[in-house]
């Protein structure tokens, strides 16, 4: 891979680290916060969602939520483990699609494809490129045998 596309990459891997770290840091530290209304108000799938706000599953819902989001933004911005944070981020993000899908508009401004899906790309992208290698800790880490 040119220099030049390593550089996207490393530019696009650190802007979603910080654009997921910040997501998730805010829900930590915000003691009122709750993933209960988005998950209340699905359009799609609303009994899942429902029963993933039920009060024997919000507090692992949002535990997970809160430190799924930051721990994917660090893992992102230091280049450790960018595969298994994208595979993260990918499934977060279609969990974060879905309740406001109303076929065919997600949400109310997007037909099909709004941010999560733009997001779900761009973690594929860090996925298949092996991101963390450009400039991260994973480059580091042991070769696995191809």
């Amino acid at each position: 891979m040119n220099n030049q596309l390593k550089m996207a990459v490393f530019l696009s891997r650190v802007a979603l680290g910080v654009l997921f770290f910040y997501a998730g840091i805010t829900k930590v530290l915000n003691p009122n916060w709750s993933a209960a209304g988005y998950l209340n108000s699905a359009k799609t799938f609303p009994g899942l969602f429902q029963w993933f706000a039920s009060a024997g599953n919000l507090g692992w819902i949002n535990f997970v939520n809160e430190w799924g989001l930051t721990l994917i933004g660090l893992a992102l911005l230091a280049g450790l483990l960018v595969r298994w944070a994208s595979l993260g981020g990918i499934l977060l993000m279609i969990l974060y699609y879905l309740p406001i899908l109303q076929f065919p508009y997600a949400g109310e401004h997007s037909f099909l494809v709004d941010e999560h899906i733009i997001y779900m790309t761009a973690l594929f992208v860090l996925f298949a490129s092996n991101a963390g290698t450009f400039w991260g800790l994973d480059s580091f880490l042991p070769k696995r045998g191809k």
